[in-house]
């Protein structure tokens, strides 16, 4: 997939599965080292986001964004992912109350599953993912400029929109 930063162009590793399809399972660590997989969270509406690094200000922001927006949210668990170490990314959360988890893509594991993978920048495109209680991606946005946001909105309705499915 073809995605640009600051307007120049790159390419990720492979196709990101799409609406429809199950989400390919991953495990990755957090930031106190246990390992968290997606199959951990199976009957639970999950939003993943996807950014390049921490240490900027659009990565920043969506990984505040979002944790901000998951207070409003009843049962959906939120996962942010990075290829930034854990260092980074405990640095990061030093100043704030985090209601998610933030895992790091250490080995770009998840990122290459995902076709998310910019081996030119080795850096995780930026996305996000909302998928149902079985697993299956029902709504997907892989932000073409990655130095922009990606829709909020959108994705915490379809979140909220499987929260309502749930009941």
């Amino acid at each position: 997939m073809d995605v640009m930063m600051k307007g120049k162009p790159l390419t990720t590793n492979s196709t990101v599965p799409v609406k429809g399809e199950q989400a390919p399972d991953f495990s990755l660590n957090d930031l106190n080292e246990k390992t968290i997989s997606l199959s951990d969270y199976k009957g639970e509406v999950v939003l993943i986001s996807t950014f390049p690094d921490i240490n900027t200000s659009t990565c920043s922001r969506q990984t505040a964004k979002f944790n901000e927006m998951a207070r409003t949210l009843d049962s959906t668990r939120i996962l942010s992912i990075s290829t930034n170490t854990k260092e980074e990314q405990k640095d990061w959360c030093s100043a704030k109350e985090i209601d998610m988890d933030l895992l790091h893509d250490s080995d770009r594991s998840f990122s290459k599953a995902y076709g998310l993978y910019v081996e030119e920048m080795d850096k995780t495109a930026r996305a996000v993912f909302v998928l149902n209680r079985e697993g299956q991606i029902v709504y997907r946005e892989v932000v073409k400029e990655m130095s922009q946001d990606p829709n909020y909105e959108e994705a915490i309705a379809a979140a909220r929109h499987e929260e309502a499915e749930m009941t």
